[in-house]
């Protein structure tokens, strides 16, 4: 029997999330049976079943995959690009999220993931585990801004941090149910509302 790569199972596992994908905003969580993605992927059930014992299962791996981009700018201006505004970070941030929302329904599928954290304990505590991770990491920006003078030092790091990241749930929320028009500006005004310490 010929040995299968990790690429070969890497883009099987895409495309199973992918037909999940389709499949849950199409028709919701609830209202999609594990036959509609055996049918949606083209797959077996025993193919799909080697990645994912169910549904809830490919939930939690979309809701991962939808904030690693977000989470991976956030690290990279808190890491990697000292002295760069919060604004800048967030703004980036808003940025990926109309990208992805463009190319594959971000938005819808993050409303939809948030309202399925309501009921399972499981994904609720691994939205929380992915949220800290982001406001740990913007807090690192913020701190740096406090120590240079451009963001007020009364308020803790992690305050504002959890202030600005609740941003994110409302920018996508209107950009899943309005659409992209309905937000265009806002990372520009993100910039402008927290500019560089320099500028301020």
């Amino acid at each position: 029997m010929p040995k299968v790569t990790q690429q070969y199972l890497d883009a099987r596992r895409e495309q199973i999330l992918n037909a999940a994908r389709r499949c849950f905003l199409r028709d919701g969580f609830h209202a999609t049976s594990m036959q509609d993605l055996f049918a949606e992927s083209g797959l077996s059930s025993g193919a799909v079943y080697r990645y994912f014992a169910g549904k809830d299962e490919m939930v939690l791996a979309i809701a991962e995959e939808n904030m690693r981009d977000v989470l991976a700018t956030m690290h990279a201006v808190a890491i990697r690009e000292p002295g760069r505004s919060v604004g800048a970070a967030m703004a980036d941030a808003l940025e990926i999220i109309r990208a992805k929302s463009a190319g594959g329904g971000f938005g819808g599928l993050a409303v939809l993931v948030w309202a399925e954290a309501l009921r399972n304990p499981s994904l609720a505590r691994r939205l929380d585990d992915l949220l800290a991770q982001m406001r740990a990491d913007l807090a690192e920006v913020v701190r740096e801004h406090q120590n240079a003078g451009g963001l007020p030092q009364d308020v803790t790091a992690d305050a504002v941090a959890t202030t600005l990241i609740c941003i994110l749930p409302g920018y996508i929320l209107q950009l899943a149910v309005i659409g992209a028009s309905a937000v265009e500006a806002v990372p520009d005004a993100v910039r402008a509302l927290w500019p560089s310490s320099a500028a301020g």
